[in-house]
């Protein structure tokens, strides 16, 4: 006879260490960048146009002394530049050893969340977020997308496979 040792799953949920996630807004849409990609969140002062560059490409930055390229959220989740003047916020990530900064309209607060409390994508989720997204959270009425950030950088390997 074999003795099988069995942890019910009510116990395993109790031992999963927290995901910490930093949040963001574009166009009203709470989103969740794993904490661990994020090196920086700041001020955008100063872009650079690059010429004949995709529509996610906004353009250059210098940030203390790196050039950083600046991604548009808003152009790689399928929106509506934001026409409005004033205080743009960056998120800085890594992706293949090169830097980015990643343009959203808002940085919220760090979230502690329990990961066996993600669900999947909803159905009716728009296609190019399903694709750029792990899955998402239910906080208090708000739905708060996970984005997927080597997802959301690998626009290069999407133009090139077209």
């Amino acid at each position: 006879m074999k003795i099988v040792n069995t942890i019910p799953l009510s116990a395993t949920r109790a031992f999963s260490q927290p995901t910490e996630f930093i949040t963001v807004t574009v166009a009203g849409q709470l989103l969740g960048l794993p904490i661990g990609r994020v090196h920086d969140v700041f001020v955008v002062n100063e872009m650079t146009k690059v010429p004949l560059a995709q529509s996610e490409i906004a353009g250059l930055l210098n940030l203390r002394g790196r050039v950083v390229t600046a991604v548009s959220l808003r152009s790689r989740l399928g929106l509506q530049e934001d026409v409005r003047t004033g205080r743009r916020m960056a998120v800085g990530l890594e992706y293949q050893g090169e830097a980015y900064g990643l343009l959203v309209d808002d940085v919220g607060e760090v979230l502690k969340l329990d990961p066996n409390e993600m669900q999947p994508n909803p159905v009716h989720m728009d296609r190019r977020w399903v694709n750029l997204s792990q899955g998402v959270h239910q906080l208090h009425g708000l739905l708060m997308i996970v984005l997927d950030v080597d997802a959301v950088l690998a626009f290069e390997a999407e133009r090139e496979a077209a």
